[in-house]
């Protein structure tokens, strides 16, 4: 477990970005319930809230970058259509939001992206395509092929614009639980994290951002420590939707390294036994990068005794691989 304290950004500014997000998307996306878990861990001390992003529109939070993203974008550059790169969810945020305003999308997926994934995308009415072995191909495609053809390129994590988005989740929170003690987020690129941690600086300052990672893809944590985005090689991993590259010069390093004040990196093991315990007793099955967050919050759940805990539950689209490796003991 790591402490940083940098506190270098301006959280005011990004907070009061993340208010103006909130405004503009309200009618765009759902209010996610604050659904109090407890029960499920009554060897703990701790108040146990699950924030459940996997019951927002398209099953996961990327949604409210997507539609911040398009909503602050001119009638002229939705009209032009949309080119994103996705894992999976922020392709459906994206294809769901551009339809929603009449515009076209283009998503760019690598080859490990399942086809589950890829049907949803389209069903929305997005065209999808398929552009090299891993997260970071399919992005530097996307970008290339969207400044060839002028249309707006949405970054999954790297723009202000959905950083703030996604940092809407924490108004909500707040509203729904005035006093919370940490919040345990998966981290990917960035965007999620970044935007909650920025609003919660500013809004509140004593509520802890633990940054959640499973080992097998610390791609943003190794990063921070060097100061610098890095190549780090990569396992396999059922965090699917965190997996990946960093794109070069992301703003998301400098927020993330500003407002994470804890991080804790997770097992296979690990993250496949917190899906199992919410299956078998609540009968749904999270993502694998919300069960890298709860499963971070078990390892060191000795902490927060007496303490609000809040758990993103960032979604629920899962694929059937994840599925297996979920059933199976």
């Amino acid at each position: 477990m790591n402490t940083w304290a940098t506190q270098g950004i301006d959280c005011a500014k990004w907070g009061g970005r993340v208010l103006d997000a909130h405004q503009r998307i309200r009618a765009s996306v759902l209010e996610t319930p604050l659904e109090d878990a407890s029960d499920l861990f009554p060897a703990l001390a701790a108040r146990v809230l699950f924030k459940r992003e996997d019951l927002q529109r398209t099953g996961s939070f990327k949604l409210r970058g997507a539609a911040n993203k398009l909503l602050s974008l001119t009638t002229g550059q939705r009209d032009a259509g949309i080119t994103a790169a996705s894992t999976g969810n922020h392709g459906m945020g994206v294809a769901s939001a551009a339809a929603k305003l009449g515009a076209s999308a283009d998503i760019y997926v690598s080859t490990h992206v399942p086809t589950a994934k890829v049907k949803k995308i389209e069903s929305y009415g997005a065209r999808v395509c398929r552009a090299g072995d891993g997260h970071l191909d399919a992005e530097l495609a996307a970008r290339a092929a969207a400044a060839q053809s002028g249309k707006v390129f949405i970054s999954p994590y790297n723009d202000a614009d959905v950083m703030t988005g996604q940092g809407t989740i924490a108004v909500e929170m707040l509203r729904q639980s005035p006093k919370i003690d940490a919040v345990f987020v998966a981290v990917g690129g960035g965007g999620l994290i970044g935007g909650i941690g920025a609003y919660l600086k500013w809004a509140s300052p004593q509520t802890e951002v633990v940054g959640c990672w499973p080992q097998n893809s610390p791609v943003l944590y190794e990063s921070i420590k060097a100061g610098r985005i890095i190549e780090v090689a990569e396992g396999p991993t059922v965090s699917e939707s965190t997996a990946g590259g960093l794109e070069s010069g992301s703003i998301t390093l400098d927020v993330c390294r500003d407002v994470i004040d804890h991080s804790v990196l997770v097992s296979e093991n690990e993250i496949l036994a917190a899906m199992r315990i919410v299956q078998e007793s609540r009968g749904w099955l999270m993502e694998g990068a919300a069960g890298t967050a709860l499963a971070a919050f078990l390892q060191i759940a000795d902490r927060y005794a007496g303490k609000t805990v809040v758990v993103v539950i960032c979604g629920g689209n899962v694929s059937e691989q994840v599925r297996e490796q979920v059933s199976r003991r």
